[in-house]
């Protein structure tokens, strides 16, 4: 079990990568207000939700204990984020507040994710 728990770790990296990529690739474009929501934002913001719901699944069947307010933090972050990239998919250029806010979050997750003990 901890083999395919630390399978699922890595894709869950794999996604906060892929979305937090997508926005600091956007950075240059963001100065120019320019930015937009690329399609790898969208997928990863997918892949995290996707392999975090499967993690907590994972742990709770391993006996492993999971700090179920720390999951719900990370997984409201977590859906605010998907709804702006989800909504703002397709806008040619997203406002600079909205495009900050989910660089932002992003990095909150993953600082909640690392410090919250």
């Amino acid at each position: 079990m901890d083999a395919l728990i630390h399978v699922f770790v890595g894709l869950h990296i794999i996604g906060i990568a892929a979305l937090l990529g997508g926005f600091l690739a956007q950075t240059k474009a963001m100065r120019a207000s320019e930015a937009r929501m690329s399609p790898g934002m969208l997928h990863g913001a997918l892949t995290m939700l996707l392999t975090g719901v499967t993690l907590v699944g994972l742990n709770q069947a391993d006996d492993n204990s999971v700090d179920n307010v720390k999951i719900a933090v990370k997984t409201a972050v977590l859906v605010v984020v998907l709804a702006l990239v989800y909504v703002k998919r397709d806008d040619e250029k997203v406002p600079n507040p909205l495009f900050g806010a989910v660089g932002l979050l992003t990095t909150a997750n993953i600082f909640i994710a690392v410090l919250w003990t």
